[in-house]
């Protein structure tokens, strides 16, 4: 198979990556800096193309995409994303404009990319990396949360657009994962996964054609009670907690 990841040089999509070029697959990988990707990965696999892209740059991510398919593409992860960081109270808009551009228009940018070459083939797979954060409104992540909601409803329509040109859609929604992201992060993470792991599970979502797949059980148990509860109760719940939520301990 031929599979394209955006944000591939570290976290999931470095992971990913190496499943799919472990199991003989020709994997394509884009990111902002390749100098992050690790040069043993690098070297050892023939079938792995590199690609130094934003993926808001809409026709440098598909002259990226073009170059690696060669009118032949199976799979595309559009996993490219940034998160908060450290939180604050007081909303930053030029970050928050930065992550609608890469967590939302990067999907887009992927998306459209990929479908030109897989309407005409007439199958497909499109991946986007979303988030529990896209399921509720995070406090100090408003843009976060938006951002990822935009791609679970995004991936949500598709699904239904495209099955009937043999094309699959599937929104991955994972908890806290253990990548270069998360680090930034200044608050708890419950249920923390590694990398390897969550791709591990991302493949075996995408191998059976699930439309969303949200992970791990415990916060989808979580994040799907605060999701249906009446938003009266999850802003006070929220507000409760959110003193603390600028520090670890």
């Amino acid at each position: 198979m031929n599979i394209f990841i955006t944000g591939g040089t570290t976290g999931i999509g470095l992971a990913l990556a190496q499943l799919y070029l472990e199991e003989g697959h020709r994997v394509g990988i884009c990111a902002r800096n390749l100098e992050k990707f690790p040069s043993e990965i690098k070297n050892k696999y023939k079938l792995l193309k590199c690609y130094q892209v934003d993926v808001v740059n809409r026709e440098e991510l598909r002259t990226a995409i073009f170059d690696f398919a060669q009118g032949n593409l199976d799979i595309i992860f559009a996993n490219a994303g940034r998160s908060v960081g450290a939180k604050s109270k007081t909303p930053l808009f030029s970050v928050a404009n930065n992550i609608i551009d890469i967590n939302v228009k990067g999907v887009l940018n992927a998306f459209e990319a990929a479908l030109e070459i897989m309407v005409p083939q007439k199958r497909g797979h499109l991946v986007a990396t979303a988030s529990v954060a896209g399921f509720i409104g995070l406090p100090g992540a408003g843009a976060y949360s938006a951002s990822k909601a935009a791609v679970l409803r995004l991936c949500e329509s598709y699904s239904i657009d495209l099955k009937p040109v043999g094309i699959n859609v599937s929104a991955i929604a994972p908890g806290f994962i253990d990548t270069p992201l998360t680090k930034q992060n200044n608050h708890k993470m419950p249920f923390i996964m590694s990398s390897q792991k969550a791709a591990k599970l991302i493949k075996k979502a995408v191998e059976k054609k699930k439309v969303l797949y949200l992970f791990p059980m415990r916060m989808k148990i979580i994040v799907t009670i605060l999701e249906i509860i009446p938003r009266s109760w999850y802003r006070a719940l929220m507000g409760f907690r959110v003193f603390n939520y600028s520090s670890k301990d």
